[in-house]
């Protein structure tokens, strides 16, 4: 039986698959609006809906419309910032090196976020969660890692970026968890989905402001390309909702441990749809991961 303060499994699961959909639908939009259109469809065509979800929780819990407070503000931005940060570093990582490879750098972002939840949150990990993350973090590497086919880990500057774009996603769930367990006197759910709210508008409006100075005529495109656009919206604020929900039951480096079973997801789609065989060394990450994964919920 599940109870409130493990709904954080099923949330995570949930918001995971979301965001594998949302990512399938931005992918089909990179080629006639660019990366940074692509990506600010999730905030622009997300933001409507997430006042739709908020309107919906409150009606349902009867909980009032909170008011931010002072402490609000600060974890909101970094949780906002951080990810469009670490978004562009990631791109930038893809640049100078494979997706793969830049895809494992990516992955230490669980261990960075038990780390900054530790010291900006006081987030209380057992022996057994640290553990935990690491098997399942290690898992994902040797995944993704293809030997010979790169440097590996030898060249600075993409190491360094693909590290620092993994620690911006780790401050970005983390603030946005700092966001959510700070809204006073409303149930969990409520304070989730304010969050949201907040969060995707100041994203909207940042990236917005950017293409109009940089790329005008992407914007133009966008509003041309609405309706595959509204989809791809709706389903990256349907999987930022969940991530939101369990941010507020859990530490985000719980969340974040969790969320690596998206790769056990890409792997089967990828061997079942596609036919492409598995290595032994994939098999050998996926089986860590599962590993790791049920430590981390069992524990």
């Amino acid at each position: 039986m599940l109870s409130v303060a493990t709904l954080w499994i099923p949330f995570t699961l949930i918001a995971a698959l979301g965001q594998v959909a949302r990512n399938a639908m931005q992918r089909s939009l990179t080629g006639p609006l660019g990366t940074w259109g692509a990506t600010n469809i999730r905030f622009l065509f997300g933001f409507p809906f997430s006042l739709v979800f908020f309107a919906l929780v409150v009606t349902a819990t009867g909980d009032p419309v909170p008011w931010p407070t002072s402490s609000f503000w600060p974890w909101l931005m970094l949780g906002a910032l951080s990810q469009i940060v670490g978004t562009g570093m990631m791109l930038l990582a893809m640049n100078d090196r494979s997706f793969v490879v830049t895809t494992a750098y990516l992955k230490t972002e669980a261990i960075q976020t038990a780390i900054f939840g530790f010291v900006f949150l006081s987030d209380h990990l057992t022996v057994l969660k640290v553990v935990a993350i690491l098997i399942a973090t290690a898992g994902v590497v040797i995944a993704a890692l293809r030997p010979g086919s790169e440097k590996g880990f030898a060249d600075l500057k993409p190491t360094l970026l693909g590290l620092a774009a993994a620690a911006a996603f780790a401050l970005s769930a983390v603030g946005f968890r700092g966001a959510v367990i700070v809204v006073p006197g409303v149930s969990f759910v409520t304070a989730a989905s304010f969050t949201l709210v907040f969060g995707l508008f100041v994203q909207t409006l940042v990236l917005t402001v950017y293409l109009l100075f940089r790329a005008p005529d992407v914007l133009q495109k966008i509003l041309g390309l609405w309706r595959p656009s509204m989809l791809a919206g709706f389903m990256g604020a349907f999987a930022s909702q969940f991530w939101f929900l369990a941010f507020a039951l859990t530490a985000a480096a719980n969340v974040r441990t969790l969320a690596l079973v998206e790769v056990v997801f890409a792997q089967a789609v990828s061997y079942y749809s596609f036919k492409q065989p598995m290595s032994a060394r994939e098999l050998a990450g996926i089986v860590l991961i599962v590993v790791g994964v049920a430590l981390l919920v069992a524990a």
